[in-house]
């Protein structure tokens, strides 16, 4: 770990003397472009790792990139008292590594390597923190331009997906392992709206070396347009998500899944004020029973600006359905899909179903790189015919014959530091304040939580 550590620093100290030339790198590493670097004339060795011509036209050429994390976690109280003490804690770490070629405006390929690893853990690590090497993304692009603003893409192969607000489809940044999808994928892009549509199987993570193969038993499809310019709202969102599962566990039992959602979202943000509101209706079948699940949320913001430390108040509120009576024919639990894994937070404790929760939050701009953020989560569940699930709609606990529906409080501080756009450091703590429900379905204790966080992108 101390020659980790040391190398780590070292490159930090050769990336730090050019940071200010490169811009911020994306969620997305595949948006990236550098063909710009092909009139760059520094000759700066890091530059020629992110644009290396292999034509005179410059329009031929390669992109690397990486991305390296190390997380400190320790928690007291884990799943609220039933896994096992954890005295020290325990290291997680994440590398990424990805090859970006372009022929010309017509042809492209990304590849990109994940490789994963837990250390202290008292349990046997999931795949979701370990997987010791697997190939995460490996897709082609053919691209047809239409005109000056306007393009068509196809893209095959293995690939992340994210819209929105990520509330349904994410990357699963917070975790150690971002997630995936084997997906064929039509991209149409014009000046002020996007549309994608595709077809995908999940990848389901795996421990060993390649395991990551085909999965037949998660199949996921959906059509996501994006507008921007619209009339008072500014921006907007409509979509269309299919979801096949082979079996799906809930609190109402087990049985394969055909879900379908449809939602809308609508932003905007300037200076000051900041909304995100989003709706979902979900329909389908589980088994014999006839899906009716359903989503509102609400993320809001206003920002002192010209005032020290330029406070921003915030508060984010979410109806989540949850099933409505056992052993009948209908489940109204809300299904999130692929959503961010730290859904309320780095902890990761509760995943968005069968829940009502209010949230308001403070964030300080200490200095222009130092942020300090504060966030009060209060949840209930929505139904007390329903149980609470992770962020990965596992079952927590069964709801059955409790009728609490508080479920707990949780505070949480984070501090931020982002020296320049390659690196990335955060300490936060986190307090649960367990409620009635977990203390009547298991030992109901509190959970304090520890995380230091430091990321390298490049």
């Amino acid at each position: 770990m101390r020659k980790q550590f040391l190398l780590l620093l070292t490159v930090i100290l050769a990336f730090n003397c050019f940071s200010q030339d490169i811009p911020s790198f994306k969620s997305l590493r595949y948006e990236e472009e550098y063909a710009y670097l092909a009139t760059d004339s520094s000759n700066h060795w890091y530059k020629k790792t992110k644009y290396q011509s292999l034509s005179k036209n410059a329009g031929t050429y390669f992109s690397f990139g990486g991305d390296i994390r190390y997380q400190y976690f320790r928690f007291k109280n884990e799943d609220w008292g039933e896994a096992p003490k954890d005295k020290d804690g325990y290291i997680l770490t994440r590398y990424l590594a990805h090859a970006d070629f372009h022929a010309g405006r017509n042809f492209r390929a990304f590849v990109q390597l994940q490789s994963s690893f837990a250390n202290g853990r008292e349990t046997t690590p999931s795949p979701v923190e370990e997987n010791e090497l697997n190939f995460h993304q490996a897709f082609v692009d053919i691209s047809m331009p239409l005109g000056s603003s306007k393009s068509f893409t196809a893209r095959l192969g293995r690939q992340e997906l994210s819209y929105g607000s990520q509330r349904l489809v994410s990357v699963r940044e917070g975790p150690n392992n971002r997630q995936s999808f084997d997906a064929a994928k039509l991209i149409y892009k014009a000046m002020k709206w996007k549309a994608d549509i595709f077809f995908a199987h999940y990848v389901l993570s795996k421990r060993k070396i390649f395991a990551d193969g085909f999965n037949k038993n998660t199949k996921f499809w959906g059509v996501y347009a994006t507008s921007s310019r619209i009339p008072v709202f500014q921006n907007m969102d409509l979509y269309y998500f299919g979801l096949w599962k082979r079996q799906a566990t809930f609190d109402d039992g087990k049985a394969r899944e055909l879900r379908h959602s449809i939602g809308s979202r609508i932003w905007k943000s300037n200076n000051n004020f900041r909304y995100d509101i989003e709706g979902v209706y979900q329909f389908g079948g589980f088994g014999d029973k006839q899906i009716g699940a359903w989503t509102l949320s609400l993320n809001t913001g206003y920002t002192f600006a010209q005032t020290i430390l330029r406070p921003e108040i915030g508060l984010k509120t979410e109806l989540i359905s949850g099933d409505a009576a056992f052993e009948d024919n209908k489940l109204q639990t809300f299904n999130p899909l692929f959503p961010r894994g730290g859904y309320f937070g780095l902890a990761a404790l509760i995943g968005p179903s069968n829940l009502f929760d209010i949230h308001p939050s403070l964030s300080l701009e200490l200095t222009k790189k130092v942020s300090l953020n504060m966030d009060y989560d209060i949840f209930w569940r929505h139904s007390n015919n329903d149980g609470i699930y992770g962020p990965n709609v596992s079952m927590i606990y069964s709801g059955q014959n409790i009728g609490d529906k508080f479920i707990g409080t949780q505070f949480s501080t984070d501090l931020e530091y982002t020296p320049n756009n390659f690196l990335y450091f955060r300490g936060e703590f986190t307090w649960f304040n367990a409620g009635d429900f977990l203390k009547k379905a298991g030992p109901g204790k509190d959970i304090l939580f520890t995380a230091v966080t430091a990321q390298l992108k490049f």
